[in-house]
C-alpha cells in the first residue's frame, strides 16, 4: 500500500475463478467409474485364483491317491500269485482269498479299475512286451497273455500290463 495525499492505493490482485461445478462432477463421475472397473476387475481375479486353488488342490488330492495305490499294487499281485499256487491248505488259500478280495474291493472304491490285455492288440501306451512269440494262431500284434495286470486309477493309466506278445513267424 501506498499511502500518498492520504488517499490509500491498493493493488488490485486477480483473483481465479472457482472451478465450475459441471467439470468437477465430470471428474468425480469418471473417478468412480474407473474404481468400479478396477473393483470388478480384482473380483473377477480373486474368483480365478479361488476356483485355480480348488483345482490344484483337487488334482494333489487325486494324485495323492494315486501313488498311494501306486505303492499298494506289488502287494495285490503277491496275493494274486498266492492263490494261484497250490502248495497251501484249503482254509488258508480261503484266508488268503478273503484278504485278497477286501482289499481289492477297497482299492476298486478308490478309483483303481484293472485292465483287460489278453485278446487285445498290442498298445504300446498301455502295455509292456516282456516275450514275443511267433505263432500263426492269433493275429499279428495280439496280446496272448499277461504277466502282470496293468490298471487304471480314475480313467488314468497307473500302471502298464507286462504282456506276451504274437509275431508272424
Amino acid at each position: 500500500m501506498n499511502v500518498e495525499n492520504n488517499e490509500v492505493k491498493t493493488e488490485e490482485v486477480p483473483v481465479a475463478d472457482p472451478p465450475a461445478p459441471v467439470d468437477e462432477t465430470e471428474q468425480l463421475k469418471t473417478e468412480r467409474d474407473g474404481l468400479k472397473e478396477l473393483l470388478l476387475r480384482r473380483q473377477a481375479e480373486f474368483d480365478n485364483f479361488r476356483k485355480r486353488t480348488e483345482r490344484e488342490r483337487s488334482e494333489y488330492l487325486q494324485y495323492a491317491g494315486m501313488e498311494m495305490v501306486k505303492e499298494l499294487l506289488p502287494i495285490l499281485d503277491d496275493f494274486e500269485r498266492a492263490l494261484k499256487s497250490d502248495g497251501a491248505s484249503p482254509e488258508y488259500a480261503k484266508g488268503v482269498e478273503m484278504i485278497y478280495n477286501r482289499m481289492y474291493e477297497a482299492l476298486k472304491k478308490i478309483g483303481l479299475e484293472p485292465m483287460d490285455a489278453t485278446g487285445k492288440l498290442f498298445d504300446p501306451h498301455l502295455h509292456q512286451a516282456v516275450e514275443r512269440v511267433e505263432t500263426k494262431d492269433a493275429p499279428d500284434h495280439t496280446v496272448l497273455g499277461e504277466f502282470q495286470r496293468g490298471y487304471y486309477f480314475k480313467g488314468k493309466l497307473l500302471r502298464p500290463s507286462m504282456v506276451k506278445v504274437s509275431v508272424k513267424p
